[in-house]
């Protein structure tokens, strides 16, 4: 006889996590913003060596306030995906900017649709992100992105994000800082996860409160990732742009010398003959290496898959939960 509590369906457990570094002057509206559009949540506030009282503020308001020492929104993200347990993650900044209202809608599209990630764009940030160079920057690298990895996402710098379970405990979070955004895009666009983009209001800070986003330090860290991850993605288009670029090179130095061979039947320029011969011969190891390294990457995108796909996936987790709770002799024991 089935107890009436297996025929009730177990609720999800949703975690809104908030990564804070120095947001004094809008923790506490973002924490009672969120516990307003979300009471069956928990609240996580993971401060960041805040200096202003960042961390006390978000006690006061009720969140549970996690610390990680660790400087970067990297690090506090992977300290999130390992130490907080739930269901669905719903992650925002807290700064105030994101629309706390819009949450509700964005894990219901998770739920309906059974996918990994959902992200809030943000409306009118290519734009006006609340500096004309900001702006130009979230055009110029959604672009650039959709040229490498696919055209998954529209706004791959968007904080606000949700995400299952399995993609949680399966990211290999890499990145320290406001680069992150980008290798968790690339992560699901790179293993063909399910994702739902859904656009949300994007608001301006207080005066009060300062970005800490700075525009040329983290442009060229984003543009270091964009590499890194193209490199480690992406090999033989990586290596093989770079042993064509070298060898276009080596053929226009290479007309004078042929020219000159044709009509006199000399070689006056060895040095010359020399260097050209020379970068073919590193675009060609260029060229090997980008395909060897390219079943390396293969490889190592089934792994990740295999990973992923060993967590259940969103509502099956709570029903895995509730046989155990409940003994059931059909129990998954791979439970995590």
């Amino acid at each position: 006889m089935t107890s009436p509590a297996s025929n009730t369906e177990t609720p999800l457990r949703i975690a809104v996590t908030l990564p804070c570094y120095n947001e004094v002057a809008t923790i506490g509206q973002v924490v009672a913003d969120f516990r307003a559009a979300l009471p069956q949540a928990e609240i996580y506030v993971f401060d960041n060596n805040s200096s202003d009282g960042t961390a006390q503020v978000a006690a006061e308001a009720g969140a549970i306030v996690r610390t990680e020492t660790r400087q970067g929104k990297g690090h506090v993200v992977r300290r999130i995906f390992a130490d907080v347990e739930a269901d669905i993650y719903v992650m925002a900044d807290g700064d105030g900017t994101y629309d706390a209202s819009i949450a509700p809608v964005l894990v219901e599209l998770m739920q309906k649709n059974m996918v990994d990630m959902v992200v809030g764009t943000r409306a009118g940030v290519t734009e006006d992100a609340g500096r004309g160079g900001h702006a130009f920057g979230n055009r110029i690298f959604n672009r650039l992105y959709q040229f490498m990895f696919g055209r998954d996402f529209t706004d791959i710098f968007s904080g606000y994000r949700v995400f299952s379970r399995r993609f949680a405990k399966s990211f290999p979070a890499t990145s320290g800082g406001f680069e992150i955004e980008t290798e968790m895009s690339v992560h699901a666009s790179q293993i063909g996860m399910a994702v739902l983009e859904r656009p949300t209001r994007y608001g301006v800070r207080p005066e009060d409160s300062e970005s800490k986003l700075r525009t040329f330090r983290d442009g060229f860290r984003i543009l270091g990732m964009f590499a890194l991850l193209a490199k480690e993605t992406r090999p033989a288009a990586f290596f093989g742009a770079i042993g064509t670029a070298l060898l276009a090179l080596a053929m226009i130095l290479s007309v004078p010398i042929a020219l000159t061979y044709f009509e006199t039947g000399l070689v006056p320029r060895y040095p010359t003959l020399i260097l050209v011969t020379g970068m073919a011969v590193v675009a060609a190891i260029f060229a090997v290496c980008g395909l060897i390294l390219d079943s390396l990457a293969r490889a190592r995108i089934e792994q990740k898959r295999s990973v992923f796909l060993s967590y259940p996936a969103v509502g099956e987790y709570s029903l895995m939960r509730r046989r155990v709770e409940d003994g059931s002799p059909h129990q998954v024991t791979t439970l995590r």
